[in-house]
C-alpha cells in the first residue's frame, strides 16, 4: 500500500487550502494511505474529510522545543512513507522531509532545496484562473505525481447534529429563516487586518438601512470588547437587526452558524475562506499591505467579490514594500473610506438579497 504524507503546517486558510491536495490523491490512489501533519488548533477545519487517512498533529510543544521537534521527525520516519508533499515549504517541514525516508519529496522551489527535495515546483505570480494564486500554486505541487486535479476548491463536511445545533441556535435567538443572515467578519485577526470599526460600522449601517436581512458578528470571545465597539458605532435601527450574542465558541461552532447563514462580508481570512469553502457567497475587504492575487479565490465578481485599496488608489502604493504599508497600515486604511466600498457592495447584496428595505 503507497504511503502518501502531505505537510501544511500554518494557518485555517492554508490548512483548508491545501487539504485539495489530499482529496485529489485520494480520487487517483483510492487505496493508498494519505495523512495531513497540520497544525494541532487547525484540525476543526478538515475534521470529518474522509478522504484523509489520519490527521499528524504538530503542537506547540514540538515548535518551540527542538528536542520534541526531533523526536517528533522520528516519529513520522517510522510511518515509511513513499512520497512527502510539503506545501509549507520552511526550516520546520524541512526537517521532518529529511527524517521521513520517502523516495519522492516535493516542495516548492527555493535556495538549496535541491539538496534535500526530488522535485521542485516554481511558484508563478500571475492569474492563469479564477481559482486564486494560493490554490494555483498548491495544484502545481500534485504536477510531479501526474495526478489528475479534479478537485479545484476545499469543501467542509458539516455533520447532522452540527446542523441540527445551528437550526436550534437560530431557533431559540427568534433569528427570521425567511431573511438572508449576513455573517459579518467584523474584526480581522489583529489590528493590522482589521478595517478601521467606525468604517466597519457605517458598512452594516448601510446594510441595515437597505435591505431587510438578519446580521451576525464573528468574532472570537476574546475579541468581544472590539465587536462590542463596533456595534455601539452602529445606529439603534442597525443594532435590532444584529443578533450579537450569536457566535461561535469554537472552529466547529462557527462552521455550523456560517452554513445555516446565507453569505459572508467583511474582512478577509479564515472566517471567510470557511465561508467560501461552504459555499456562500463572499464580499471581501483586504487589508492594504496584504496582496489579494493569493487569497482573492473564485473571483468572479458576482458570488466572490473582494476590494483592495490599491485597485481605488494605485499612487499611495507606488515603491511601497508590503512591509512599509504593514508599518503604516492606518494610514493606508483611513483612506480605504466606505463611500469607495458601498458601490460594489450594492451590486453585490442585489445579486444576493432579494428583500431591499
Amino acid at each position: 500500500m503507497k504511503k502518501i504524507l502531505v505537510i501544511q503546517q500554518k494557518m485555517i486558510g492554508d490548512v483548508l487550502v491545501s487539504s485539495i491536495l489530499c482529496e485529489n490523491l485520494r480520487l487517483s490512489f483510492p487505496d493508498a494511505q494519505i495523512d495531513y501533519l497540520i497544525y494541532e488548533s487547525t484540525l476543526p477545519v478538515v475534521e470529518g474529510s474522509m478522504y484523509i487517512s489520519n490527521f499528524i498533529l504538530f503542537t506547540e510543544k514540538e515548535r518551540k522545543n527542538k528536542i520534541a521537534l526531533l523526536k517528533f521527525a522520528c516519529k513520522i520516519r517510522k510511518t515509511k512513507y513513499d512520497i512527502v508533499i510539503d506545501a509549507y515549504s520552511k526550516l520546520e517541514s524541512l526537517l521532518i522531509v529529511l527524517f521521513s525516508g520517502a523516495s519522492k519529496k516535493i516542495s516548492f522551489n527555493k535556495k538549496f532545496r535541491n539538496l534535500f527535495y526530488t522535485d521542485l515546483i516554481t511558484r508563478h505570480s500571475n492569474y492563469s484562473s479564477n481559482l486564486g494564486l494560493i490554490i494555483e500554486q498548491r495544484l502545481a505541487l500534485l504536477e510531479p505525481l501526474r495526478v489528475e486535479k479534479k478537485v479545484i476548491f476545499p469543501s467542509i463536511t458539516v455533520s447532522a447534529s452540527e446542523k441540527t445545533f445551528a437550526s436550534a441556535l437560530f431557533e431559540e435567538n427568534a433569528i427570521d429563516t425567511h431573511k438572508k443572515t449576513i455573517m459579518i467578519s467584523v474584526l480581522g485577526s489583529d489590528t493590522t487586518k482589521t478595517y478601521p470599526l467606525p468604517y466597519m460600522a457605517s458598512i452594516i449601517d448601510y446594510l441595515a438601512a437597505n435591505f431587510e436581512v438578519n446580521l451576525l458578528f464573528n468574532y472570537s470571545p476574546n475579541q468581544q470588547e472590539e465587536a462590542k465597539k463596533v456595534y455601539d458605532l452602529c445606529t439603534t435601527s442597525t443594532q435590532q437587526k444584529i443578533y450579537f450574542k450569536v457566535i461561535g465558541n469554537s472552529i466547529r461552532e462557527f462552521i455550523a452558524i456560517m452554513n445555516q447563514s446565507d453569505l459572508i462580508i467583511g474582512n478577509d481570512g479564515g472566517a471567510t475562506n470557511m465561508a467560501k469553502a461552504l459555499q456562500k457567497p463572499s464580499f471581501i475587504l483586504f487589508c492594504p499591505w496584504i496582496d489579494k492575487k493569493g487569497w482573492a479565490l473564485l473571483e468572479d465578481g458576482r458570488n466572490h467579490v473582494s476590494l483592495h485599496l490599491e485597485e481605488f488608489l494605485p499612487e499611495v502604493f507606488l515603491n511601497k514594500s508590503a512591509k512599509e504599508v504593514k508599518k503604516n497600515y492606518s494610514f493606508y486604511y483611513e483612506k480605504f473610506e466606505p463611500k469607495l466600498v458601498i458601490p460594489s457592495l450594492s451590486s453585490f447584496l442585489k445579486n444576493h438579497v432579494d428583500n431591499p428595505s
